[in-house]
C-alpha cells in the first residue's frame, strides 16, 4: 500500500486538490473551494500537499495557547492552509468565532482528568451543545467575510444526522445573504434535536425531513451538487464535512488538546473518537500527519460498523437503508462516510484516479469495494498499513452505552452522551494496547438524549438555562419524499420569492 505524501519543501503556497481530480496539477486556493462543497468532478478537496510542523512550531503553538487564548492557536494553525485571506482578518475571523460568550468558558475545549492516562475532552459547550459548533462557527465567519468580499448571496444546502443541522443553522443564523436548507432523516432524531432545529422560527432557514436515513439524504445533496448548472444558477455551497474548512477548523481542537494533556513536544498521545461521518476522525489524521504527535487514532462505531469492518479487513460495504440500524447514538446512524474517501485517497499516495474509480463507478455498481482494488503496488500488508496511519477501532451496543455511561457516572460522576459512551467504551476496551495518555472526544451534552441517560441513570440530565422549553416551542419542517426533484423544487421556489 503506497503512503500518503508527506510534504517535503513546503513552501507556504496552499493549494488545493479533488480526490477525482483527472488532472492533480489543476488546483484551486481556499477561497476558491470556500463556498463550493464537492469538486465539480464530485471528488473532495485536499491540500495538495500537508504542512509539516516541528518542536519549535509546536513550542510556539504552546505558547501561544497557554498566554492568548484558542481564538490564537487557531489563527496559527488555519494560516498554514489559508493564505489567501490577509492574516489580521483572518486572526479577527478566529476571534469572533471562538468566544467564552459563545462557548460558555475562555477555554472554549476544556479537559476532565479522569485518571493518569485518560482525559475527556469537552467540544460540546457552543451555541447547539455539540461538536459540529467548533468548526461550524469558524465556517460561518468565513462564509460571512467571503460573501461579503465578493458582494453575493449563498445558499447553504446540508444533511444532517442529528448536530451539524442544528450547528450550521445557529452559526449561519442572521449571515447577510445566506440561506440554509437543511435536510434530515424523517424519525432519526432525538426530541431534543429535532426541536432544536425545527423551533428555529426564520424565513432564511428551511428544514426539511425527508423519508428515509442520513444516506439518504447526504446522497441528495451529493447529487444536487454534482449538477453544476443548477448549483452556479441557485449558487450552492455546503456546510456539511464535505466541505474543507470543517475539517481545518476541527485540526485545531486536536492540537489544544494535545497542548492541555501534555507538558512538552515530545509527549504524545491518543484520542478515541465517536465516528459517523469520519469529518471528526480525519481531522485527527490531518493533524497526526502534519506532525502533531498523536499516537493512536481510536475509530469508535455504534451498530452501524462499516468502518471497523475496512480497518480490520479492507473491505468496505455501504450498507441499504434496511441494514442501517435506528440506535440511540444517533448521530452515527451512518453507513456511508462521506470524508472516508480523503482518507482512502491518502492512503493510495494521491491516486486520483483510483479514488475516483473507488469511489465512483466501482462503489454505485456493487456497493463495496477492497482497498487491493487500488494497491497497484502491495508494498506492506493490511495490517501494517493501518498501523503507518495510527488506526484502531472497534464499537459498541446499547447495552454498552448504558453500561458505559453508568461506570463513568459512578466512578468519577461526570455524565456522558451515548455517542462519547461509544468511544470511551472503545477506549477501554483498548487501553491494554496503547502505550499513551488517550483523550476521549465528547461530541455532544447528555441534554439531546434525554431517553437514553433516563435509562442509564434513572434520571434526566441536567438541562441548560438556554435550552429549558426547547421541546415545547413551535416547529417548521417540510416534510418530503426520498426525492433531490423535491428539494430542487424548494429552492427554486424559495429563491424566487
Amino acid at each position: 500500500m503506497k503512503g500518503a505524501p508527506f510534504a517535503t519543501g513546503y513552501d507556504g503556497a496552499m493549494r488545493y486538490v479533488s480526490t477525482r481530480a483527472q488532472d492533480p496539477t489543476q488546483t484551486a486556493s481556499f477561497t476558491e473551494i470556500l463556498l463550493e462543497g464537492l469538486a465539480p468532478d464530485g471528488g473532495l478537496y485536499l491540500p495538495a500537499e500537508y504542512p509539516q510542523v516541528d518542536r519549535a512550531t509546536l513550542d510556539d503553538w504552546r505558547t501561544t495557547l497557554n498566554t492568548q487564548g484558542y481564538a490564537a492557536l487557531a489563527h496559527k494553525v488555519v494560516s498554514l492552509y489559508i493564505d489567501d485571506i490577509p492574516g489580521s482578518d483572518l486572526l479577527g475571523i478566529c476571534q469572533r468565532a471562538y468566544t467564552e460568550e459563545k462557548f460558555g468558558t475562555p477555554d472554549i475545549v476544556p479537559t476532565t482528568r479522569l485518571s493518569n492516562d485518560l482525559f475527556i475532552g469537552h467540544l460540546s459547550n457552543g451555541p447547539s451543545a455539540a461538536f459540529k459548533d467548533m468548526a461550524m462557527q469558524l465556517l460561518g465567519e468565513l462564509f460571512a467575510y467571503e460573501l461579503g468580499r465578493q458582494g453575493r448571496s449563498l445558499n447553504i444546502l446540508g444533511a444532517t444526522s442529528g448536530d451539524t443541522g442544528s450547528s450550521a443553522e445557529y452559526a449561519m443564523m442572521g449571515k447577510p445573504g445566506v440561506r440554509v436548507f437543511m435536510l434530515t432523516p424523517a424519525g432519526r432524531m432525538t426530541p431534543f434535536q429535532q426541536a432544536q432545529m425545527f423551533s428555529i422560527q426564520d424565513p432564511a432557514i428551511i428544514n426539511m425531513a425527508v423519508d428515509g436515513v442520513f444516506d439518504d439524504c447526504q446522497d441528495i445533496v451529493k447529487s444536487i451538487g454534482q449538477d453544476a448548472a443548477f448549483k452556479a444558477k441557485y449558487s450552492i455551497g455546503a456546510v456539511n464535512s464535505i466541505n474543507w474548512a470543517r475539517v481545518l477548523a476541527q485540526v485545531v481542537y486536536y492540537v489544544a488538546l494535545w497542548i492541555r494533556c501534555t507538558d512538552e513536544a515530545t509527549q504524545k498521545v491518543s484520542f478515541s473518537v465517536p465516528t459517523g461521518n469520519f469529518g471528526n476522525i480525519l481531522a485527527g489524521h490531518v493533524a497526526r500527519m502534519m506532525g502533531v504527535p498523536i499516537d493512536r487514532l481510536i475509530l469508535a462505531t455504534n451498530e452501524n460498523n462499516v468502518l471497523e469492518d475496512f480497518f480490520k479487513t479492507g473491505l468496505y460495504k455501504v450498507r441499504s437503508r434496511e441494514e442501517t440500524w435506528a440506535t440511540s447514538s444517533p448521530s452515527m446512524d451512518i453507513s456511508k462516510a462521506s470524508n472516508f474517501e480523503r482518507f482512502v485517497c491518502d492512503m493510495l499516495g494521491r491516486d486520483t484516479a483510483t479514488t475516483a474509480k473507488l469511489f465512483g463507478p466501482t462503489l454505485s455498481k456493487a456497493g463495496s469495494f477492497h482497498i487491493s482494488e487500488g494497491d497497484t503496488q502491495n508494498v506492506q500488508p493490511w495490517e501494517e498499513t493501518v498501523g503507518t496511519y495510527g488506526f484502531m477501532t472497534g464499537s459498541s451496543t446499547h447495552a454498552d452505552r448504558i453500561a458505559t455511561i453508568q461506570e463513568i457516572h459512578t466512578n468519577f460522576g461526570v455524565t456522558i452522551d451515548p455517542h462519547t459512551a461509544d468511544a470511551m467504551r472503545v477506549a477501554l476496551n483498548q487501553h491494554k494496547h496503547v502505550k499513551t495518555p488517550i483523550v476521549v472526544l465528547e461530541t455532544a451534552l447528555p441534554v439531546k438524549f434525554q431517553e437514553t441517560i433516563v435509562e442509564a441513570l434513572g434520571a434526566p440530565p441536567v438541562t441548560p438555562a438556554r435550552f429549558e422549553g426547547i421541546e415545547d416551542r413551535p416547529r417548521t419542517v417540510i416534510n418530503i419524499d426520498n426525492d433531490p426533484h423535491q428539494v430542487r423544487a424548494i429552492i427554486e421556489k424559495t429563491c424566487a420569492r
